[in-house]
């Protein structure tokens, strides 16, 4: 028996953390696992029976660290519902030889379409005009928007999301420019994106998008000299990670004109009720601005996108354990 083998017949039960359609819970169990359901789960309560378990599922709240990791004895692997992997210690996972899934595949038209909105609806100031439609305030001339067609926006990272952000832009007569440090040739699957570096970005940009993961590296790498370069006022859109940026450069930015609109579905400290005065003052400081738009990171969260998340876990858990 090899050592695969040997890993299927360890496996029997798996904990489901969050939401996930039903079909993940409904494949593994007709695999032959046991599962339990518990989306509202705590981490604390999770870190109380995660002895018991050899498989874990995990959308953001469960931090799978060294502490966890050892408390997790059986375990075999940690599924993620999505594409951060930031909140698994996957250095140590490796040493403990703990299989990490991901699945950026199954949410990145998702990302790329509330991208895509976020962009169409400052160039058409929807936020502000129905706001004074809903008070009967008919005032044309004040909300006259700006056309997409030749404007040239450029996407920093791109992987699953950034390269479907681009296949989005293909219709839209717009230039679009690549950077993504650890690629090359990624042109390829996207003819009409024109691979680039960050000095042709500062030089041309009109609109900037997003779509890094949260690494060391990339940490608050967006500070206020990296928005200095620009030749132009950009528009900034971020569906990627809060913390690429502290809320101070964007209040900053955004004072200085430099950052003309912003289209945010994350934030440095997502933690609501965690808020410090300052963090709550700095929150209302951007959110409430009528060149800003922002959700609640639901950039990847429809309907669709659940159900593609939990079927590529799925196959990708049965491919490795089979």
């Amino acid at each position: 028996m090899n050592r695969q083998q040997t890993r299927v017949k360890m496996i029997r039960k798996v904990l489901i953390t969050d939401h996930a359609h039903i079909l993940l819970q409904q494949g593994l169990e007709k695999a032959g696992y046991l599962c339990d359901y518990q989306p509202e789960i705590s981490y604390t309560q999770t870190l109380e029976i995660i002895p018991e378990y050899e498989g874990l599922v995990i959308n953001s709240k469960i931090l799978v660290d060294k502490n966890f990791i050892d408390k997790a004895p059986k375990l075999q692997f940690v599924a993620r519902l999505g594409s951060g992997l930031e909140i698994i210690d996957l250095e140590y996972a490796k040493e403990r030889q703990l299989k990490v899934f991901s699945s950026p595949e199954g949410n990145c038209d998702a990302v790329a379409e509330h991208a895509l909105g976020f962009l169409l609806a400052l160039a058409i100031n929807l936020r502000q005009a129905d706001a004074e439609m809903r008070q009967q305030v008919w005032n044309r001339e004040t909300h006259r928007g700006w056309e997409l067609g030749q404007k040239t926006v450029a996407i920093i990272g791109c992987g699953h999301t950034g390269g479907a952000f681009a296949r989005k832009l293909k219709g839209l007569d717009m230039r679009v420019l690549g950077y993504d440090k650890y690629k090359k040739d990624y042109n390829r699957s996207f003819p009409h994106l024109i691979e680039t570096n960050m000095e042709q970005i500062w030089a041309e940009a009109d609109i900037v998008s997003l779509h890094l993961p949260l690494t060391a590296e990339t940490k608050y790498a967006f500070d206020n000299q990296w928005f200095a370069q620009f030749e132009k006022n950009i528009i900034l859109l971020n569906t990627a990670r809060g913390q690429l940026i502290r809320n101070e450069t964007l209040i900053t930015q955004l004072d200085a004109g430099k950052i003309r609109a912003a289209g945010l579905d994350v934030f440095e400290n997502e933690k609501t009720s965690t808020y410090s005065h300052h963090e709550q003052a700095q929150y209302q400081n951007i959110s409430q601005r009528a060149n800003v738009l922002s959700t609640p990171h639901i950039a990847g969260w429809t309907q669709e996108s659940k159900i593609k998340l939990a079927q590529i876990l799925l196959d990708k858990i049965l491919s490795f354990f089979s």
